[in-house]
C-alpha cells in the first residue's frame, strides 16, 4: 500500500524562472521529478524549446510548458503570469533563480552594470513574487522560493553588485514573509554555496581557485546541482508547511567556519 507523502508533489504547478539551464533547469527537473507540473522559463525562445522537449520526453507533455518573458519589467512579468494562470492553471509554487553575474571591482563598476545586476538578481523576485503573490493570496495557499547565494552573508572583491543584491534577496524573503505569511503563503529561500555548473567551469577549471574552495569549504568539494533538488523540493511541499521566511543555506558548511 502507498504512503502518503508531505513531500509529494503530484497535481501541484510550479514556474522556475531561469530554468533553460543551470541551477534552474536542475530545480524544475527536481520539482518535476517530485510530481509538479512544471513551466520553464528563459529570455532565450530556441534554447527554451530545446529545453521543453527534454523534459517533455521525460516527464510527458501534459506536464511541462514554457514560456519566455523578460523578469525585469513589470508589464513583461504581469503578461507572463496572467497567460500562465489563464491558459495553464494556477501556479502553486514559483522558484525565483534568475540571475546573472557580473565581475568588476566596485571602483571600475560602471552604473548601467550594477543596475543590471541588481534588477535581473533582486528587482526581477520582487516583481515576479508580487505577480504571483496577487494571484496565491486570495487562494490562502503558496509557495515562494527565492534562490540567493552565500553571498547573501558574506563577500568576495570583484562581485559587489551581486553581493547586494543577494543579500538584499534575503531580506526581501523576510518582507514577503511579514506581509504574505498570515495568508497562508511560505516564503523561504536557499542559498547555495560554490556549485558546479556550466557558468562556474571556468573557476573548477583554474587550479588556484578550485584549491582554496575545498579549502575552505568543510565538506572539501564544490557542490552539484543536485545538491539543490532536495531543500527545494521540501520548501516547495507540505513537509515545510510552518518554516516561513528563512534562508537555508546549501554550502557544505562554508558560512558555518572560519
Amino acid at each position: 500500500m502507498n504512503t502518503p507523502t508531505p513531500f509529494d508533489l503530484t497535481g501541484r504547478r510550479a514556474l522556475v524562472t531561469g530554468s533553460s539551464r543551470g541551477i534552474g533547469h536542475a530545480l524544475a527537473d527536481g520539482l518535476a521529478s517530485a510530481g509538479a507540473s512544471v513551466v520553464l522559463h528563459g529570455l532565450d525562445p530556441h534554447r527554451l524549446e530545446l529545453t521543453r522537449k527534454v523534459f517533455a520526453e521525460r516527464f510527458g507533455e501534459e506536464r511541462v510548458e514554457a514560456i519566455a518573458f523578460d523578469v525585469t519589467d513589470e508589464d513583461s512579468v504581469a503578461r507572463g503570469i496572467a497567460h500562465i494562470e489563464e491558459k495553464l492553471g494556477e501556479l502553486d509554487i514559483l522558484v525565483n533563480n534568475a540571475g546573472i553575474q557580473h565581475r568588476v571591482p566596485l571602483l571600475d563598476l560602471a552604473v548601467e552594470d550594477w543596475n543590471r545586476v541588481i534588477s535581473t538578481d533582486l528587482t526581477s523576485a520582487f516583481l515576479v513574487g508580487r505577480e504571483v503573490a496577487r494571484r496565491m493570496l486570495p487562494r490562502g495557499r503558496g509557495k515562494i522560493v527565492n534562490i540567493g547565494s552565500v553571498q547573501s552573508d558574506l563577500a568576495r572583491p570583484t562581485i559587489g553588485a551581486y553581493t547586494a543584491a543577494k543579500g538584499g534577496l534575503r531580506n526581501l524573503t523576510r518582507a514577503m514573509t511579514a506581509e504574505w505569511a498570515a495568508a497562508g503563503l511560505q516564503i523561504n529561500a536557499v542559498a547555495p554555496g560554490y556549485i558546479h555548473t556550466e557558468m562556474t567551469q571556468a573557476l573548477v577549471d583554474d587550479p588556484e581557485f578550485n584549491t582554496w574552495i575545498c579549502k575552505r569549504t568543510p565538506a572539501a568539494r564544490w557542490g552539484t546541482v543536485q545538491d539543490l533538488m532536495g531543500p527545494v523540493q521540501w520548501l516547495a511541499s507540505d513537509a515545510s508547511a510552518y518554516v516561513n521566511g528563512q534562508t537555508i543555506f546549501i554550502d557544505g558548511g562554508m558560512t558555518a567556519v572560519v
